[in-house]
């Protein structure tokens, strides 16, 4: 058996009858580091030797030390999510890593990670009655923890985005219409709130930006309302920041019963800096309000006056759809609402009904009807002569259309030609004429 050379590292056999391969080799660290590999057989542990010392050859060096997922996980939360990431992202992060990948995965080392293995637990988290949206987030947080240790050299893929998920159905929504919006206003008028679920419906607000509106965003003079905060719970504790996305930075103009609402709280029109910087929307006790009791009082107005209850969110998605019903272009709402995308406003939050789509195919009908009223005279004198030009023709199926490409019968591609033999011509293209006997062939 031929020795290895000084510094190709060594393979022998161990006492459990494993083979043991190991070398010495440069880590992320830039110091050397003496690696060991494991086989069955000889040659599978100097195949594992091997690929090791060529990915460090190519550039990609070797781990300095070998974390549990459950310990990068702690490292990743707290170093890269919580000072990047917004106080709610970081607390459904963290209940994600805590309730589903440190008891199912955090025993693996993130290097022994499979797709296999990962893949496994999913399929787990699905037959246990997880719903898509659940484990499609599991997947989305392991795979950023593991892009992380991607990136600090620790693993040299990312099997998170191997894996396969279950296709997410999202929940159809259905907002209110126009009439159950106004029924709503109605009752509410003279409730505490009544300014804000205002807002709420005439121009599509998010419930944060609406409770976390601030004086020094009201432009009385200029006729302007300028969304840039917003309010949220978040670690136990009603936080204020800027809103979500830079979209969603944008300036509204301040309608008539906005003015009026908003004056009423303010008292007279108020002088330049009047106002500091603090919420419109206050509870009585001089504190922002709860996001949470605003939607509890949300929902109560609406059950006690039998309107149907929906999210305070999907307020949101009727005054989407009121804009499409009202003729107003895609892009004008999307500006309005605050949408990134505009595939977002006309997708997700823009929805139709059977009332809508009964206009719309009326119009069509309209267009022929009108056509039909115009032509009836005309038709009724061309009826006869039409009639026999369409008896010289022979009925088409879906033979005449699919022999250029699969051929007749007799192997002939067009019926051109076909037509030269009378014994083979097909019987339902031999019957001439509006004739009873007429075969229709279907698919």
């Amino acid at each position: 058996m031929a020795r290895r050379s000084n510094g190709e590292g060594t393979i022998y056999r161990r006492g459990d009858g494993r083979y043991e391969a190991a070398a010495y080799l440069t880590t992320t660290a830039g110091t050397r580091k003496r690696i060991r590999v494991y086989g069955r057989t000889r040659a599978e542990a100097h195949a594992k030797l091997s690929e090791a010392e060529a990915r460090a050859q190519a550039g990609s060096p070797i781990p300095d030390r070998q974390v549990k997922l459950a310990e990068y996980l702690d490292y990743w939360l707290e170093h890269f999510v919580k000072p990047t990431k917004r106080p709610a992202t970081y607390d459904q992060y963290l209940w994600i890593a805590d309730r589903f990948l440190k008891p199912g995965l955090g025993k693996y080392r993130i290097e022994q990670l499979t797709v296999q293995i990962v893949q496994g637990y999913l399929n787990q988290k699905s037959s246990e009655g997880d719903s898509a949206h659940r484990v499609r987030l599991i997947r989305m947080v392991l795979s950023s923890a593991l892009t992380r240790a991607q990136r600090e050299e620790l693993i040299h893929r990312n099997v998170a985005r191997l894996v396969e998920t279950p296709e997410y159905q999202p929940i159809e929504r259905h907002p209110w219409s126009a009439d159950e919006a106004k029924r709503f206003l109605d009752s509410a008028k003279g409730h505490e709130l009544y300014p804000a679920f205002l807002l709420l419906v005439l121009y599509g607000l998010r419930r944060g930006e609406v409770l976390g509106l601030r004086w020094c965003d009201v432009d009385f003079d200029r006729g302007e309302i300028h969304i840039r905060n917003q309010l949220h719970r978040a670690n136990g504790a009603i936080r204020q920041g800027p809103v979500k996305t830079k979209a969603g930075q944008r300036d509204l103009p301040l309608i008539g019963l906005a003015r009026e609402v908003l004056h009423a709280i303010a008292g007279e029109a108020p002088a330049p800096g009047a106002f500091s910087d603090g919420l419109v929307f206050m509870s009585q006790g001089g504190h922002a309000l709860d996001p949470d009791s605003f939607t509890t009082a949300f929902q109560r107005l609406s059950r006690s006056h039998g309107i149907r209850v929906i999210r305070v969110h999907d307020v949101r998605h009727t005054t989407a759809t009121l804009l499409k019903k009202l003729g107003i272009p895609a892009r004008d709402a999307q500006l309005i609402l605050g949408h990134a995308d505009i595939a977002t406003t006309q997708q997700i939050y823009q929805h139709d009904d059977m009332a809508s789509r009964l206009e719309a195919l009326e119009r069509v009908e309209n267009l022929f009807a009108a056509s039909s009223d115009c032509h009836r005279s005309r038709d009724c004198r061309q009826a006869a002569g039409r009639c026999r030009q369409i008896n010289r023709q022979a009925p088409i199926s879906v033979e005449l259309i699919t022999s250029a490409i699969s051929g007749t019968p007799d192997r002939i591609r067009t019926y051109d030609l076909w037509y030269r033999k009378p014994t083979l011509y097909p019987a339902e293209l031999r019957v001439h004429g509006c004739t009873k006997n007429s075969k229709i062939i279907r698919e």
